[in-house]
């Protein structure tokens, strides 16, 4: 019984030293590939020009620089989350496009629209702003926006743009200058205001703003720089990863619909996809005034 035992001391201790071997050997499990360890800790490149709807960004003040790397390192290593912002832009940049130059306002007012809401539709924020242009519920009204019970049109695409474009071309008509339009878009043409009279200038880079406001156009400008760069940056998508436009039909509505659902089944379709292919419907029942329509995207037959 002892010499057994000995026997099996032995072979299990010229096991370990095999296995420690082994181990010490694949360099893969004691040691990080020194690639890995450099991608990970590379720094993104800033850009040596940038402008936001052509007014340029002053790159050559160590202040503004410093505040575009910030936001640049923050949102270049959180790829998870600007990939899905790619994929959603294919699904919605054509129409936001549309409605910017529709309305007068520069194309890269849709990178803020990226920095409200990163394109999700149903986004609500702490303070109670929601959809793409994140209107709060007091504001909406004064931009033909309706909110109640029954629907929200900030969650309209197609009205919410249009109504930040108001307010945008009204903000540049204030302060003469897209930049300020955009930056007094986060707090409002008032506070922006109040900032620039006691500090003498409306130039958005030489004023001190409240944190969040200060941050707001290095956001956008960081957006802008990714998603025009995607893939040259290392975000790089198939075309059939991307979301398209969902294929849908218009179907327009001239009298109240009291259920919705049985609307939808009537259509050939669920209460469910009525209510994704119209966000901007927010109960179950639907009130037409005498004498109005009102079209919803219904999938297509």
């Amino acid at each position: 019984m002892k010499k057994l035992t000995s026997w099996t001391l032995a072979f299990l201790a010229g096991s370990l030293f095999v296995a420690l071997l082994a181990f010490r050997d694949d360099k893969s499990v004691t040691t990080p590939q020194k690639d890995s360890i450099t991608a990970i800790s590379m720094q993104p490149e800033i850009p040596e020009r940038m402008d936001f709807a052509g007014e340029a960004v002053p790159l050559d003040r160590w202040d503004v620089k410093e505040r575009l790397d910030r936001e640049l390192l923050f949102n270049y290593y959180n790829k998870p989350h600007i990939l899905y912002i790619i994929k959603l832009s294919n699904r919605y940049f054509p129409l936001i496009e549309e409605r910017l130059k529709a309305n007068g306002v520069p194309d890269d007012f849709k990178y803020l629209c990226v920095a409200e809401s990163a394109l999700i539709d149903n986004a609500i924020s702490k303070a109670g702003a929601v959809g793409f242009w994140q209107f709060m519920p007091a504001t909406a009204p004064s931009y033909n926006l309706s909110v109640n019970q029954q629907v929200d049109h900030r969650y309209d695409l197609r009205r919410s743009t249009d109504a930040a474009c108001v307010y945008f071309k009204q903000a540049y008509a204030k302060f003469g200058s897209w930049t300020a339009a955009a930056a007094s878009y986060n707090c409002g043409m008032g506070g922006y205001n109040g900032n620039a009279t006691f500090q003498q200038t409306k130039h958005y880079y030489d004023l001190q703003l409240p944190e969040e406001t200060s941050r707001y156009m290095f956001r956008i400008l960081t957006f802008k720089h990714l998603l025009s760069n995607a893939e040259a940056l290392g975000f790089k998508l198939a075309k059939e990863d991307l979301y398209e436009p969902v294929p849908s039909r218009e179907v327009t509505v001239t009298k109240s619909v009291p259920d919705l659902a049985a609307f939808a089944i009537s259509e050939g379709t669920t209460y469910k996809t009525l209510r994704l292919m119209n966000p901007w419907i927010r109960g179950r029942s639907l009130s037409v005034a005498a004498g109005s329509t009102v079209t919803l995207k219904l999938p297509l037959k």
